[in-house]
């Protein structure tokens, strides 16, 4: 079922269109924000309930997995009921879920933060699903590119700046557990103290969200002219998944967003340790902006080598620093350690991208089946961080960073594949000309 948003503004209000790609953009640099803030969540989270690595974990694993449930549901709402009112609908769930944070703290208990992370995850999911394909069709299509990489550069600088706030009011005061001894109301009486303390950040995302929806609600009837085709189902897109190309691509963003969310997860507590650079919680939350950072720089810098350089060149290349960096930290000790981490967000930077394209690549109409095949690998970001804390729980965080190392190889071999020309398969062509 189509859903088709009123065209004849498309050509005669090219100001009007200016006005929603800086809309749209800021929805990128939102969702970066707010995904960031889990980072500084998890030492908070970690003291105040007395969690090990694995358990505290559980919260990227809450978040991430929104993105497994809720891919493909956004892709039938966007189907029926267009971009602008399922942008409404993403930032409406994602604000309730910040909200949920209130009872959360207020009751002191651990799975209420989880839920709350769910439920942004889910509207988080639909903002991504409709804003994506939103910003390539917000004017002419020779522009669509230049369009994405701006947006995609707030959402870098969303990660930039989220962890810096999160340090501001999150870990001011550092994460400390609740006074031994307590009875079950002192108990939590003390949590929800402590609690308090994320609330702030995630307070004024949702007022800030409340009112950009209201925003595009009033201009759900006068944007561009968009024609949403009919939604992948999601026995089409495991069916898609026959590609090769598709399939190890697939498999390759489940490696790389499991690894970039398990460093940023462990970041705070790491460079916290005395034999790397004992600084407070506060500090080493500013310091996790660097990692983001450098996916933002390396962004930029990426674009432009891309343009001389095999796509599938680059990502092996850049999947080779990414494993070396981690495997130099998980050796060493003091600024190195912090050092050769931190760096790894530069390597970070073009993944993502240049995975995706190259896996859509000779998919011919199959590609929004496989599209929403990638976007399922997301849930990557739920699993490989448990995976990465039950090692840190044994063996400290430092030889944990050898679970993302791993998953660089992989991902460097899925370039080299690409380089060399990995095809989609013999039926690819009739695929194409279907």
């Amino acid at each position: 079922m189509a859903a088709t948003e009123p065209a004849s503004q498309e050509a005669r209000n090219p100001a009007g269109h200016r006005a929603m790609v800086v809309f749209v953009v800021f929805l990128f640099f939102a969702w970066g924000f707010a995904t960031v803030l889990i980072d500084t969540l998890i030492p908070k989270l970690k003291a105040l309930f007395s969690l090990n690595y694995a358990e505290v974990m559980l919260t990227q694993f809450a978040f991430f997995l929104g993105y497994l449930v809720f891919s493909m549901p956004a892709a039938v709402i966007l189907s029926r009921i267009g971009y602008t009112r399922s942008i409404v609908l993403g930032l409406l769930v994602m604000a309730a879920g910040c909200l949920l944070f209130v009872p959360a703290a207020s009751a002191g208990v651990f799975e209420g933060f989880l839920l709350a992370l769910f439920v942004m995850a889910a509207g988080i999911t639909t903002l991504q699903t409709a804003a994506n394909p939103y910003m390539a069709v917000l004017g002419p299509e020779s522009t669509s590119s230049s369009r994405l990489t701006l947006a995609q550069a707030f959402n870098s600088l969303g990660t930039t700046i989220g962890p810096l706030v999160g340090a501001a009011f999150i870990l001011a005061d550092e994460p400390s557990l609740p006074a031994g001894g307590l009875s079950g109301d002192a108990l939590a009486a003390a949590r929800h103290a402590e609690a308090s303390a994320v609330l702030p950040p995630f307070l004024g995302i949702a007022a800030t969200l409340v009112v950009v929806a209201i925003v595009f609600w009033k201009k759900r009837n006068s944007d561009t002219t968009v024609t949403v085709g009919g939604a992948a189902s999601l026995g089409e897109s495991f069916r898609v998944l026959r590609r090769p190309r598709l399939a190890l691509g697939a498999a390759s963003i489940f490696v790389y967003v499991g690894a970039e969310v398990a460093i940023g997860s462990l970041l705070v507590n790491y460079l916290m340790q005395p034999d790397v650079l004992d600084v407070p919680a506060a500090r080493a939350g500013q310091l996790v902006s660097l990692y983001w950072g450098g996916a933002m720089v390396g962004r930029f810098i990426g674009a432009a080598i891309l343009r001389r350089m095999s796509p599938g060149l680059v990502l092996a290349c850049c999947a080779i620093g990414a494993a070396a960096l981690a495997s130099a930290s998980s050796v060493s000790v003091g600024m190195i350690a912090a050092v050769a981490i931190l760096a790894v967000g530069l390597c970070n930077s073009i993944m993502f991208p240049t995975i995706f394209t190259l896996a859509l690549e000779g998919l011919g109409e199959e590609k929004p089946a496989g599209s929403g095949a990638l976007c399922m690998a997301i849930v990557g970001g739920a699993l490989i961080p448990r995976v990465a804390g039950t090692v840190a729980d044994n063996l400290g965080i430092a030889a944990s960073f050898m679970v993302p190392a791993i998953c660089y190889l992989w991902i460097m071999a899925y370039g080299v594949l690409c380089w060399r020309g990995l095809s989609q398969g013999s039926d690819a062509q009739a695929a194409s000309a279907r």
